[in-house]
């Protein structure tokens, strides 16, 4: 038979398969492999060549066709038996590895721990299954990571019996990785949970469901609840610092009055700023608060002293310079600060010009349109 290459085609795979003798089937894929071609279809036809039983020397001579092809393609088209199968893995590992093929690599080495499982070398497939699992912690996002394990923690849980104070656990856990994604509503529902089963234990973690229950209430602009929840029968339970510094929380927060926040933050240091969770989310608040309270002082003005606005909100004056820098980065306010005479000049909003955003869109739809054709050319071009 020639050892020219054959056209990527249905009718040469249909060809393949149609022949007799398996030696002359072989043969034909690969001459159908040689060819250069990199269109869409071909790379799909190409794709399909899962018969070759010399698996070794085809998979050497896929290497070029690989370059041509995305590389989460290439890990779908590595076929299999046992021995030959491991053997067959390292060597893709090692030359993924060489090609900087990251993607792949983790799907073969996944692929060749699961092969050496079912061969008993147990140690060998451990010590690959820690790297690999390892290195894929640090690319993913790991947020998501845990909340894809507490999901699965909790089906668990649901399916079979779990203690009380395993359950609570989880939920606790829960609620704080919805907190840490600003769903506060859904972290209440969690931390209420966690409260409900550590109290029914008389644990005194159920004074942590509590207290972050509260500060769901307060980020969620929800103050006025704080003080109800304390009073109520299970609140008054718990009464102590935890609460007592929330509450001081949520009346500084409900009177928008940063003297206050920065007392209760000093006052009950041990409580807000020793923990983390708490001081992580505070410290948006108090962020957020300053904004707003800098931005309803300086509304009035035109030209105003820094020192003047830092005396009405009552904090210092380099601190309120860097925050109002900020602002004006943050393109939260138009402004100016004239540092030599230690004032703010606050700029009138410009007025919105609608031709300039006509002209973006309509630019923008030209580019869709360009791309458009581009594909549709590449398309007949193939």
């Amino acid at each position: 038979m020639s050892s020219s290459f054959l056209p990527a085609t249905t009718e040469s795979i249909a060809q393949a398969l149609e022949a007799k003798d398996p030696s002359e089937s072989i043969s034909i894929l690969h001459r159908i492999l040689e060819n250069p071609s990199s269109s869409p279809e071909a790379l799909r036809i190409k794709e399909q060549e899962k018969k070759a039983e010399d698996l070794r020397s085809l998979l050497t001579q896929l290497r070029p066709f690989f370059a041509l092809i995305p590389k989460a393609k290439t890990a779908k088209i590595i076929p299999g038996t046992s021995d030959l199968q491991i053997s067959l893995c390292k060597e893709m590992v090692e030359w993924t590895r060489a090609e900087r093929r990251t993607f792949l690599r983790q799907r073969v080495e996944a692929r060749l721990a699961a092969l050496l499982m079912e061969s008993g070398e147990y140690t060998e497939a451990l010590s690959l299954l820690s790297g690999l699992i390892k290195e894929v912690r640090r690319l993913d996002d790991k947020l998501l990571l845990a909340k894809a394990a507490l999901t699965a923690a909790r089906t668990a849980a649901n399916a079979i019996y779990v203690p009380p104070a395993q359950q609570g656990t989880i939920d606790l856990q829960s609620g704080i990785l919805h907190a840490e994604e600003k769903d506060y509503k859904t972290a209440y529902s969690y931390f209420f949970e966690a409260f409900e089963a550590f109290n029914a234990l008389g644990e005194p973690r159920a004074v942590f469901g509590l207290k972050y229950m509260l500060l769901c209430k307060i980020m969620v602009n929800q103050s006025e609840d704080v003080a109800g929840l304390i009073a109520s029968k299970a609140g008054l339970l718990y009464l102590g610092p935890e609460l007592d510094a929330m509450k001081a929380v949520a009346d500084a927060h409900s009177r928008r009055s940063l003297k206050a926040f920065e007392a209760a933050l000093a006052e009950f240091r041990p409580q807000l700023e020793e923990d983390p969770i708490v001081h992580r989310h505070l410290s948006a608040l108090y962020d957020t608060l300053l904004e707003q309270n800098l931005c309803r002082l300086i509304e009035p003005f035109s030209r105003v002293e820094i020192a003047h606005i830092a005396e009405l909100i009552e904090l210092p004056v380099a601190h309120v310079e860097t925050k109002l820098s900020q602002l004006i980065l943050d393109k939260k306010f138009a402004g100016t600060l004239d540092q030599g005479a230690g004032c703010l000049v606050v700029f009138d909003e410009p007025e919105p010009d609608a031709i300039f955003q006509s002209t973006l869109d309509a630019i923008a739809n030209i580019g869709k349109v360009v791309d458009s054709l581009y594909v549709r050319s590449a398309q007949v071009m193939a």
